[in-house]
């Protein structure tokens, strides 16, 4: 079954989603934001080069409407293994994020966070809509639409120039 059939909304700023510490976020709240959205855990091999390339790229663009949001995943060999402030907390301490580390979610399977079930249903990957491993990013544009889908394999400095176009720096 596709995922696209359940979905009603039509831009990632009509979800509301949870904090680290269990209280609700309305994303309309990043609407006129370009958005990096991530599935992040903190033992997977992918780890030290996505957060470190987060967070420069966070520094160098959050002045300029852009906005990283990190969501926590424990569906990949369970790599996210602790609760979701301790990975905020590894994220900060390690690696200086200063982006918002949401509450761990599930992005596949029945359970799948709502968010996810529209993000991959905007944009399907290679072989499916399933999210195959941590660290899958999309780059949504300052309407809430999703723009593109990367892989895990995909660096965030690798994407800095689709980030700069959609901020209307190209």
């Amino acid at each position: 079954m596709g995922a696209s059939s359940s979905v009603l909304q039509k831009s990632i700023h009509e979800f509301t989603v949870k904090d680290n510490k269990g209280k609700d976020v309305n994303l309309n709240i990043y609407k006129g934001k370009v958005l990096l959205v991530v599935n992040v855990a903190s033992k997977c091999g992918f780890t030290n080069s996505n957060y470190t390339q987060l967070t420069e790229l966070y520094s160098k663009y959050k002045d300029k409407d852009f906005e990283i949001l990190a969501f926590p995943c424990n569906q990949f060999l369970y790599q996210e293994p602790g609760s979701s402030q301790e990975a905020e907390q590894f994220a900060c301490t390690r690696f200086k994020a200063e982006y918002p580390i949401f509450q761990k979610v599930k992005v596949n399977g029945t359970d799948a966070a709502p968010v996810y079930v529209f993000l991959k249903a905007s944009k399907g990957g290679f072989l499916g809509s399933r999210i195959k491993w941590n660290f899958t990013k999309f780059l949504i544009d300052k309407d809430g639409h999703v723009i593109k889908r990367y892989g895990t394999s995909t660096t965030p400095l690798a994407i800095e120039d689709d980030i700069k176009k959609a901020l209307g720096q190209i």
